[in-house]
């Protein structure tokens, strides 16, 4: 069979398995996992079918770990290290050694042989665990935490097994937990030293070349620059591609342009897809090699089966004993400034699906190894019972939990704040550009830049209010009537274009320009719809240290409860309401026509005023600028 075909099959199983899972509201992995064992058991399906696990660690590993560390905040893991250093080192270990206790019981095997097992299946997935944490919606700082673990976690566990495999091979001496320490560290600190070096080398490519398809090249081709070389001097192929991927996210903003910042973006996002969920399938695919390599071994498929649901009860019971007792010794040690809490505690340890790494170190594990093929059958079921008892429980635990994940609430009003923030300081350094230019700039252009950052600060606010339906907002308006003018402006290209009286470079050009505009305001447009489906404010504490906001109260009785005073007087319509904080005064937000509660705050000085929509409690600073 030519390779291209089964290329194509994985590829296309992969893209419509993912697109049911995601339109029946189910987890992909566990769907891509089920199909695949269905499948392996199939006359047609070429026996055996048996994934290197090279091609796993070398080829679908390194980008998939330097994709999910670019999607992962610096500031995020500066702020957990200590939780991630915690499971990513520790529970990893002590996950290891306490399966390999029961391995060394229930199987006829040596000591480091049931070391390496449990490090086999010591490490949640990096793809697995966030995938799952991400679709239920768990708390961003549960969600850091675990990608924080995910990201480091195989590094300890990929060095465990390959002490193991040493000790298995018979090189155990008198100096092997010096020689265990020693390769510990340096796969660690030698790890992180080649990716940042390899951060160093990219970001110097990146500063010198501009061009868009050259900059994204580079970019796939990052998770091996740091990947290859750490392993090629034996340290931690994965500690350098996260390091790699989280140093260059942090730096992109200042050394990368943002045209190929937007590229970058939509092509890894697109190759993610692709690889994250093609290994799960590949697992699924392989079950029928492993359950016969077991059941024609000395071991049984019974017995084997019966061990590895012991296994996989106790992975699945290590983890919140480990985690659990941490919190609670945590808070007696006075930690718990710095420690998730108890129900974050309890979600994260639940949150500890296996994935492909554990299949692939498991293929990894020497010929000579004694229960080889009950082993893999073992990480089989540990990889498989994980992502189905607790991918298919994570959500019903979340809710009797009471964890959610981000309101979409907070969200809008950190949004609005931001936006506010940076418009305001776009305006300010557009005073400074006109106060030392050289030349005149004219009137209309200082307005259309003055209204550019205004309509997008006041986009951010209009998410905060509430539509009775019967009016649009400006910016609902300005999307409304643009798209219909970029798509007759489409129409009107393409019609030039099928004449044949334009050069195609010139098409492609004004096609892009148009579909870059659209793109942008499909993107708000999508954005607004994931905020808006419950946006019912509740009143905010925060008061960011302005002496206004700590001052004013958070309710006065409103001087014209039917609406803005203004408005009713001149027969205009508003958007959202304001409060004056101060005297009473009811004045319409600066996307209505006329901008009463600025000019309110203008003509009184009065500095306060908050929302007078329905449900909403937000305040704003007029002198401040700042959001309470």
């Amino acid at each position: 069979m030519h390779i291209a075909l089964p290329i194509f099959l994985l590829t296309a199983s992969v893209v419509v398995l993912a697109t049911i899972a995601r339109r029946i509201g189910l987890s992909a992995p566990l769907l891509l996992v089920a199909v695949g064992a269905a499948v392996s058991f199939l006359p047609v399906m070429a026996y055996p079918f048996e994934v290197d696990p090279e091609i796993v660690l070398l080829g679908f590993l390194p980008p998939l770990l330097f994709a999910a560390a670019s999607n992962t905040s610096l500031i995020d893991l500066s702020r957990e290290r200590r939780q991630i250093l915690q499971m990513s080192v520790l529970l990893v270990l002590f996950t290891a050694f306490g399966v390999a206790l029961v391995a060394w019981a229930l199987l006829d095997v040596p000591f480091a042989a049931a070391v390496a097992l449990g490090a086999v299946v010591a490490p949640p997935d990096a793809v697995a665990a966030t995938a799952v944490a991400r679709r239920i919606g768990l708390p961003r700082r549960v969600v850091s935490v675990l990608e924080g673990e995910s990201l480091f976690n195989d590094a300890t566990a990929l060095v465990t097994v390959n002490t193991a495999k040493g000790l298995i091979a018979g090189g155990a001496g008198a100096t092997t937990v010096f020689t265990a320490g020693r390769d510990f560290l340096w796969a660690s600190l030698g790890g992180a030293a080649i990716g940042f070096v390899a951060y160093l080398l990219v970001s110097w490519v990146w500063r010198h070349v501009t061009d868009t398809v050259t900059i994204v090249s580079l970019s796939f081709l990052s998770p091996w620059i740091a990947y290859l070389p750490a392993e090629k001097v034996h340290a931690s192929g994965v500690i350098a591609a996260v390091v790699c991927g989280v140093a260059t996210s942090h730096a992109a903003p200042k050394i990368q342009t943002a045209q190929s910042r937007v590229s970058e973006q939509l092509n890894w996002a697109s190759m993610t897809f692709l690889l994250e969920n093609m290994v799960f399938l590949l697992i699924g695919l392989q079950t029928r090699t492993i359950v016969d390599g077991v059941r024609h071994s000395g071991s049984g498929l019974g017995r084997t089966f019966g061990i590895a649901v012991l296994i996989l009860l106790t992975v699945m019971v290590l983890r919140p004993v480990w985690l659990l007792s941490s919190e609670i010794l945590s808070r007696r040690w006075g930690w718990s400034s710095t420690a998730m809490s108890g129900r974050e505690t309890a979600i994260a340890s639940w949150a500890g699906m296996r994935g492909v790494v554990t299949l692939a170190a498991a293929f990894l594990l020497p010929t000579e190894t004694p229960e080889r093929a009950a082993m893999v059958f073992i990480a089989l079921v540990v990889t498989v019972g994980t992502l189905v008892l607790q991918g298919f429980s994570l959500g019903f635990l979340s809710r009797r939990l009471d964890l959610h994940g981000p309101d979409p609430r907070e969200d809008a009003l950190q949004t609005a704040q931001l936006t506010q923030a940076a418009v305001n300081a776009g305006n300010r350094r557009l005073e400074e550009e006109l106060d030392d230019s050289e030349f005149d700039v004219p009137d209309q252009v200082v307005s259309v830049l003055r209204h550019q950052g205004t309509r997008r600060a006041n986009l951010a606010w209009e998410r905060l209010g509430h539509s009775d339906g019967t009016s649009e907002t400006p910016s609902d308006a300005y999307r409304r009537l643009r798209s219909a003018m970029l798509d007759a402006e489409r129409s009107k290209v393409l019609k030039l274009r099928d004449k044949g009286v334009m050069d195609h470079e010139v098409l492609q050009a004004v096609m892009g320009s148009l579909d870059l505009e659209e793109s942008m305001i499909a993107r708000v447009q999508d954005y607004d719809r994931s905020l808006t489906e419950r946006m019912l404010l509740t009143p905010e504490e925060r008061q960011f240290g302005c002496c206004h906001l700590a001052d004013a109260p958070f309710a006065v009785d409103p001087t014209t409860p039917e609406g803005c005073e203004e408005c009713l007087q001149d027969g205009t319509v508003w958007v959202h309401l304001r409060l004056c904080l101060s005297c009473g005064h009811v004045g319409c937000c600066d996307s209505s026509v006329g901008k009463h509660a600025s000019k309110h705050f203008t003509e009184t000085g009065h500095p306060v005023m908050r929302s007078f929509e329905p449900g909403e409690g937000w305040r704003w600073c007029f002198e401040d600028n700042v959001l309470g």
